[in-house]
């Protein structure tokens, strides 16, 4: 099929594009500086520099491209601003699903997450609803996954993957990022929340397959939802850092969900089925 990743360049768009070259489909991906269109003809793809509020720019992309997919990797994460991210989600996604219409796009595969159920014993599986009732700022970050799933849901076919909290190479996660510095610096105290992880292998992976999946929304997240007095101390090991400070209670997000979906009904099977693995291979990359 003809494919267009916006976000490309995104750290699972550079892990995504491979796989679907690797599967025969020609692929088309964005990204917002011309500086990188290189690297995506190194991935295999043909770059394209749109600006997604240009909304007349993007509509023309996506109507040259006539994709058979979009597949949307978009986020606005690179000054840590849960606001620009949000607005990403509503705006830059509303205008990827209005360009779709108008190119006659029927399928569709979106980027949302799974910390966004309202609040519950257990982990969160997809008919919980979304917190609404939250307080800010989560409520702006609930609100604009809101937006991103129910525009995305007008497409006649259409998937959300509701991704677990990423880690791997190029994350926040990885042993130059910016929760690593953090629990280098004690300032991430371990308390009772629970974190549905995902390596972003995983995430790509979950992508791909999506092209098979029915329509709907599935949570993609590991096996271990965990609490951060057991996760915390373990990442802190796996970094060389001192153990984390460790608080009672459990903020209102962290329940975690489940991807028993994804599993048992889309057959979806992490590498990475747990934590665990991922950060022993920190640990293993430090001593080599």
């Amino acid at each position: 099929m003809k494919i267009l990743v916006a976000g490309g360049t995104g750290i699972i768009g550079q892990r995504l594009i491979p796989l679907l070259v690797a599967a025969n489909h020609e692929v088309t991906g964005t990204t917002r500086t011309a500086d990188k269109s290189k690297l995506l003809e190194q991935l295999g793809a043909t770059p394209c520099v749109v600006n997604v509020f240009d909304r007349e720019q993007l509509t023309a992309l996506v109507s040259k491209a006539r994709p058979d997919v979009i597949i949307q990797q978009l986020t606005d994460l690179s000054a840590r601003n849960s606001k620009a991210n949000a607005y990403m989600r509503r705006e830059g996604t509303r205008n990827l699903v209005d360009a779709a219409h108008k190119a006659g796009v029927r399928r569709f595969i979106a980027q949302s997450i799974s910390w966004i159920y309202a609040p519950g014993n257990s982990p969160a599986d997809e008919t919980v609803p979304l917190d609404l009732e939250a307080p800010e700022p989560r409520r702006s970050t609930i609100k604009g996954v809101q937006a991103l799933e129910r525009a995305v849901a007008e497409i006649e076919r259409w998937v959300v993957l509701r991704y677990g909290v990423l880690y791997g190479p190029g994350t926040w996660y990885a042993p130059d990022g910016f929760i690593a510095e953090q629990v280098r610096l004690r300032q991430l105290p371990a308390d009772e929340g629970i974190t549905s992880f995902l390596h972003v292998e995983d995430a790509a992976r979950a992508a791909l397959l999506a092209l098979d999946w029915p329509q709907g929304i599935v949570n993609v997240v590991d096996d271990n939802p965990t609490p951060g007095t057991t996760w915390l101390p373990v990442y802190a090991t796996s970094l060389g850092a001192p153990p984390p400070p460790i608080t009672t209670g459990r903020p209102r997000a962290a329940r975690g969900a489940t991807n028993a979906k994804a599993r048992q009904i889309l057959h979806w099977h992490p590498l990475y089925p747990s934590w665990r693995k991922g950060f022993a291979q920190i640990t293993q990359e430090r001593r080599a």
